[in-house]
Order: structure tokens, then C-alpha cells, then sequence
């Protein structure tokens, strides 16, 4: 008999690689009130996209599996990754994420569409602590508790090589900080808080250090507002290159061929 959908954190432990990962988080159905929702968007739709098939399922992390950067933020927009089946792609909230990790040499193309407009990270890889659309963008605790196993696992694939996570807003930088923990990484008690430019070095026993820095969200009400401008943001961006980059290192990062 084949794994009920519903159980899929569950089986986040077990994935043996990034992919089997994102196929497990495409799949799954663990939380009722978001799987209703996320598919009501996708059939009700905005009138914009009518003509457009939804995605309407858990949207995956996105971007190489050997990255330096992850970059980890809320949870899917309804009519953006909910719609297009990538994280960021297709809202404005992801146009100005884009155009920043593009200026700073981390993103192909200055502006995600769709999920096969040929964008590729460098480096760098996108995730969030819910990936299913929540309601008003308010995934309830419940909700975060049931999803954390994926950010668990997926940190701990990425092991090898992410030096450094930037935390956009307070809820993913609580989220990080969680599954950080509950991976065995010496967490500061307190916490370190959540902070525009907030950096805090997480050891782990094992020797492993991950430099995470705070950045206020790109929602539409920061960057409509100026609290975040792009200027803001590409200099955490900048911050985030320079720490993934291991000192004394010819090999900064830069655009792979």
C-alpha cells in the first residue's frame, strides 16, 4: 500500500536527496484547512490568470542542491507560487526579491514568471517553513509544527555546504531558528531576536558554523511602504556572499557555466 499523502513530514527524514525531498513536499496533504485552501485559490483563481492552470499543491524549495545561501521566507502566495509551483515566482513580492538577487550576482534573470522561464540561483536556494498558501498569509502554529520536518531535513541536506541563511521576517527567522535546534545546532539562549540586519553565528558540535542574518520580509506591505527598499535588501544579499565565501578563498561566488 502506498504512503498516505497526509504522512509525508513524517516521511522527511527518510528523503536521500534534495529531490526526493521536493517530490515528498509536492505531494503532500498533512494540514486539511491549507490543502483547502490552497485549492480553492487554484479553482476559483484570479480573474488575471483564469486562463492559467494552477498549481494548487505544497510548492517545493527551489534551487541547487549544493548551495551556499538559503534564503528562507514565509509560506507560498496564493496567486504567485500557489499558481506557478515555485517559490517567489509570478507575485511582486518575488519580482523585488529577483531583482536584488540578480543585482548581486545570485540570480540569472532579474525577474521570475513562471516555473520553467529558464531562472536559475546561484548559490543560493529558496525555501520557507510552511509551503503550502495559508489563508491572509497566516499559517496557523499547528501549521509551522507539521511542515518543520521538511526544513529540517532540507537543512540538513544541504549540510555540506550552506555556510549562511537569511531569514526573511520574524516568523521565518523564529521558524529557522526552531528547526536549527531541533537539529542539534547550539542555539543561543535567549534567542537571538529577529532584526532588519541582525547577524547571529550558530555553531554546531560537529564544527559546522551557519552565519544567519535577518532581513525584513519583501512582502508588499514593507517595500510599498520603503520600510524595505531594494538597496536594504541587496546589502544583506552582499553580506550573505561575503560570509558564505570561506576566508582567504579564490573561489568567490559567481555564475556557474
Amino acid at each position: 500500500m502506498a504512503p498516505r499523502p497526509e504522512s509525508a513530514p513524517d516521511r522527511a527524514a527518510s528523503a536521500r536527496t534534495l529531490t526526493a525531498l521536493d517530490d515528498l513536499v509536492a505531494q503532500c496533504r498533512a494540514c486539511p484547512r491549507l490543502v483547502a485552501w490552497r485549492e480553492e485559490v487554484a479553482t476559483v483563481k484570479r480573474a488575471a490568470f483564469r486562463d492559467q492552470t494552477y498549481w494548487g499543491r505544497a510548492v517545493p524549495g527551489f534551487g541547487p542542491d549544493d548551495a551556499r545561501i538559503l534564503v528562507v521566507g514565509l509560506a507560498p502566495a496564493a496567486h504567485g507560487a500557489n499558481r506557478t509551483g515555485r517559490m517567489f515566482t509570478g507575485d511582486r513580492s518575488g519580482d523585488f526579491l529577483f531583482a536584488a538577487l540578480h543585482a548581486v550576482g545570485l540570480a540569472s534573470a532579474p525577474r521570475a514568471v513562471s516555473a520553467d522561464d529558464g531562472l536559475r540561483l546561484i548559490d543560493t536556494r529558496i525555501t520557507s517553513p510552511v509551503h503550502c498558501a495559508p489563508p491572509a498569509n497566516k499559517p496557523t502554529p499547528d501549521e509551522r509544527r507539521r511542515c518543520a520536518p521538511f526544513l529540517s531535513r532540507e537543512l540538513e541536506l544541504l549540510a555540506p555546504t550552506v555556510r549562511v541563511a537569511i531569514a526573511l521576517g520574524g516568523f521565518g527567522w523564529q521558524a529557522l531558528l526552531s528547526s536549527l535546534s531541533e537539529g542539534g545546532w547550539i542555539v543561543p539562549r535567549p534567542r537571538p531576536r529577529f532584526g532588519h540586519g541582525v547577524r547571529a553565528v550558530i555553531d554546531h558540535p560537529d564544527g559546522r558554523r551557519l552565519t544567519v542574518l535577518g532581513c525584513f520580509h519583501v512582502s508588499q506591505q514593507n517595500t510599498f511602504t520603503g520600510r524595505l527598499t531594494p538597496e536594504m535588501l541587496e546589502t544583506v544579499l552582499l553580506d550573505a556572499k561575503a560570509a558564505a565565501t570561506p576566508p582567504g578563498s579564490t573561489a568567490p561566488i559567481t555564475s556557474r557555466t
